[in-house]
């Protein structure tokens, strides 16, 4: 019995590294998340397993609480609160799909909850998806490095984890060793901003031009990525102030902003130039619970963007820019699977991760969502353009 306990709180402490360490932020770091699936398969019950997994998520998802206590200014306790409820679906679908049977009944289970966690519903929750280490451990592979990396996690639940894992853990070293960062595409820049809480929600023009100053600072013929929200509520106003301040420039200007109508609102990318102006991107998947709150809409109410963010699942995967097609990541979809894979299908000439982060001070979320992205832009050889506020 004692040393039952003992190897229960082992398996669930190294859980714990497994998510804290492989979800620090630093994306090297990524391929630590892929012992989750060896302590997974060691749990000898399904309550154990069902710690197991709750530890690496919550470790992983540490952020969570000190982020919601930063955007709501509020105390810890709401943000834990959010924590757990987040930690259900990746707990659920782990402890359901758990089995003590041997032979080939655990890898494909565990198969099983990694497609659960990475397409909606479940997917919706589904961070920290340790799959996202395929981009550091075969860079450029595109889908053939995906459906390699999953064969690996599948094969680290069986009992020839020992050969699965001293390959993989060679293919890091070496992967490791030759790393290098994904590219700029020709002519376009991603400016980060240091406006804090008040970007998107100071809404004189004196911001907007501001704004304008940054990207007119840039070389001609650019294209520069603001960050999400940066323009606020999305207004013909809005757009006829940036239409003249771009006048005489060939600059594009690709940033965020909010566009309201009869049944909530869309977090979008626009794109802007002194020729026009235009609605480029409607986010797939906006933040549950903070931004997307459709049970407001089901149980009524009295304005009319009750319902929040709206979520445009699987809308726009790509969007066209000049000649270029670009894949579009705003905030809380570089945490997800399903967004990437989705725009990745379409075979898009570039990506852009743009996000509002200013909520999490202290933590070391926009750096997660950083690494994920470049992983992501790796594994597809692709151009990866970021832009965030903090």
């Amino acid at each position: 019995m004692r040393f039952e306990f003992f190897r229960t709180g082992v398996l669930v402490a190294l859980s714990a590294g497994a998510g804290g360490i492989g979800w620090s932020g630093h994306v090297l770091l990524l391929p630590v998340a892929g012992a989750f699936p060896v302590l997974w398969s060691l749990a000898p019950t399904r309550l154990q397993a069902a710690a197991i997994s709750a530890a690496y998520f919550l470790a992983a998802s540490r952020g969570l609480p000190q982020g919601v206590a930063n955007f709501y200014s509020s105390d810890i306790w709401p943000g834990l609160l959010l924590w757990l409820v987040a930690s259900s679906a990746f707990v659920t679908v782990h402890s359901v799909l758990w089995t003590d049977r041997k032979g080939w009944q655990k890898p494909l289970r565990y198969m099983a909850a990694c497609v659960v966690m990475a397409v909606p519903p479940f997917g919706i929750l589904g961070w920290a998806h340790p799959i996202t280490a395929a981009g550091v451990l075969f860079p450029g592979w595109g889908w053939w490095g995906l459906g390699v990396m999953a064969a690996g996690l599948g094969v680290m639940t069986t009992p020839y984890r020992p050969a699965a894992a001293m390959t993989l853990t060679g293919l890091w070293l070496w992967s490791a060793a030759e790393w290098t960062t994904p590219i700029l595409p020709t002519s376009w820049t991603g400016v980060d901003l240091e406006m804090g809480a008040s970007l998107g929600r100071e809404a004189g023009l004196q911001r907007q031009q501001e704004l304008i100053d940054v990207a007119r600072a840039q070389p001609p013929g650019t294209t520069v990525v603001l960050p999400e929200s940066a323009l606020g509520f999305w207004t013909p106003t809005v757009a006829r102030f940036w239409q003249k301040g771009l006048a005489g420039t060939d600059i594009t200007v690709i940033a965020g902003a909010a566009l309201i109508d009869g049944r909530g609102y869309d977090n979008v990318l626009v794109t802007i130039s002194s020729e026009k102006t235009e609605i480029l991107y409607r986010e797939r998947i906006p933040v549950p619970g903070s931004m997307w709150q459709p049970w407001r809409g089901w149980i009524g109410g009295g304005s009319d963007n009750e319902a929040g963010a709206q979520a445009h699942f699987f809308a726009n995967p790509v969007v066209e820019v000049a000649t270029a097609k670009v894949a579009p990541l705003i905030c809380y979809e570089q945490l997800l699977v399903w967004p990437v894979l989705q725009s990745a299908f379409h075979r898009p000439d570039v990506i852009i991760a743009v996000g509002n982060g200013w909520w999490t001070a202290g933590t070391s979320i926009i750096d997660i969502q950083r690494a994920s992205s470049e992983a992501w832009a790796r594994m597809f050889d692709l151009p990866l353009v970021i832009s965030f506020n903090i």
